[in-house]
């Protein structure tokens, strides 16, 4: 009896939503699934795009490649000894083979290629794999500008080119471009959980931003940014950043960027006016969320926040206008920023982004749009000339300046979203917000 009160305490208290959260058997069951359909599906695809028709990745237990993390099963969480993957593409049979030189199958997708009894040696029998396959390109994860793409270390990078015979060795290319499309390319089905997970992560924002968690005059941002934290681990899911929560006010000063943590006190009580912001995100079934909203908290007699605050949201939402309206399948991330802020600015708006990829990782692998400390275009290849590609995510991050005469001083309108670009274009994965979160009266903020 006491077990059955103490579900329904908890099942009272949590966002609609998150009641889609799945038990852990049901969420390795979709991971699976979804990793299964990319192997047979995806990857053959983006193998043949690229011209590399042999991907080798290899890891030791605990210092695993960021690409290899993606491919584990999801009974497995780390791998196993040295575990080494390899793909096959043969195009004349359009076949794929998905090989594991290691003790065990790597799940139900990949098999083992190694009976150590036969042959003691790894390294030699992943030699004879190649042989019998002769393939064109080798594959291998290094690359200078992508860090996700650059898993492979030095020992096992030498202990491969040691044991890979001559005749193969002016065949090993970097497998830069296959990685970071495998890491930035979406799904279907991914897609459709990824509506999912933003919807959570409006939810918590919602709840965190109310009363039923800030008393102004009482609550610190720092209790808020825990209780987002405890939140998350409550629902039973896990969070790739510690969340931020911030307050601007008429009586403090406009520090550098959001991110310059040394000039933002720690511990401000909350109180009515403030302009409160967060940066928050969730991690589950292996993808990502980033959500940055604001919310005004109302003054006694006030139904409703500052027309000037309105304003500036509606401003920050130009903004995402001008982002988004230039993302283009094959411009670059600098020639995406360069326009989109010249847009911005001909509208006598004061603009500043950095929107990255997301996905299978917060700050994932792909075209990077600005950063906040690079205005003026990305000095590496994700901003330079790696190209927007369809069926990729992005947290569509940025923010806009506004002066304030009514509190003396300027303040930032900082937003973040996930959108996605697709074959017809972008669109929001779970809607934006266009309207300020009251506290204490919360009304409905997503645009749909």
């Amino acid at each position: 009896m006491k077990k059955i009160i103490l579900l329904c305490y908890f099942f009272a208290f949590i966002p609609a939503s998150a009641q889609q959260i799945l038990p852990e058997v049901e969420r390795a069951r979709v991971v699976d699934e979804i990793l299964a359909d990319r192997f047979d599906n995806l990857l053959p695809k983006l193998m043949d795009r690229t011209g590399i028709d042999m991907w080798i990745v290899i890891s030791r237990e605990y210092n695993e490649d960021p690409v290899l993390r993606t491919m584990l099963p999801s009974t497995w969480l780390n791998a196993r000894r040295r575990t080494i993957l390899l793909f096959y593409r043969n195009t004349k049979n359009n076949t794929l083979e998905k090989l594991a030189v290691a003790r065990y199958d790597v799940g139900k997708n990949i098999k083992s290629a190694w009976d150590k009894e036969k042959e003691p040696d790894q390294w030699k029998r992943l030699m004879q794999l190649i042989e019998a396959r002769d393939p064109d390109k080798i594959g291998l994860n290094f690359s200078e500008d992508f860090n996700i793409a650059d898993g492979l270390d030095k020992t096992d990078y030498e202990g491969f080119m040691r044991h890979l015979p001559k005749k193969f060795q002016d065949r090993v290319v970097s497998a830069e471009p296959l990685a970071v499309r495998w890491i930035e390319t979406r799904t279907e089905r991914e897609m459709v959980i990824y509506d999912q997970l933003v919807s959570i992560t409006h939810d918590i924002i919602a709840e965190a931003f109310s009363e039923k968690v800030i008393t102004p005059g009482i609550t610190t941002t720092t209790e808020v940014e825990w209780w987002m934290r405890q939140k998350v681990t409550d629902l039973g899911l896990e969070t790739w950043f510690h969340p931020t929560v911030d307050v601007q006010r008429a009586k403090n000063e406009l520090v550098g960027h959001l991110y310059s943590f040394s000039g933002r006190p720690d511990d401000t009580v909350i109180l009515p006016g403030d302009l409160v912001h967060c940066d928050f995100g969730i991690t589950y079934l292996r993808l990502n969320t980033d959500c940055q909203e604001l919310a005004y908290v109302l003054k006694p007699g006030e139904k409703e926040a500052p027309t000037f605050l309105r304003e500036g949201l509606k401003a920050g939402n130009q903004v995402q206008d001008y982002l988004t309206q230039n993302m283009v399948k094959g411009r670059t991330g600098n020639e995406i920023l360069q326009k989109a802020l010249e847009a911005a600015k001909a509208s006598g708006l004061r603009p500043s982004i950095y929107t990255h990829p997301l996905g299978l990782y917060g700050h994932s692998a792909g075209t990077t749009i600005g950063m906040w400390d690079a205005q003026d275009g990305v000095l590496s290849a994700d901003g330079e000339s790696y190209p927007l590609n369809p069926n990729t995510v992005y947290a569509i991050e940025l923010n806009t300046t506004i002066t304030v005469p009514e509190w003396k001083r300027d303040i930032r309108i900082m937003l973040e979203e996930a959108g996605f670009f697709g074959e017809d274009g972008f669109r929001y994965v779970n809607g934006r917000q266009t309207e300020l979160l009251l506290i204490p009266r919360v009304r409905s903020h997503q645009e749909k």
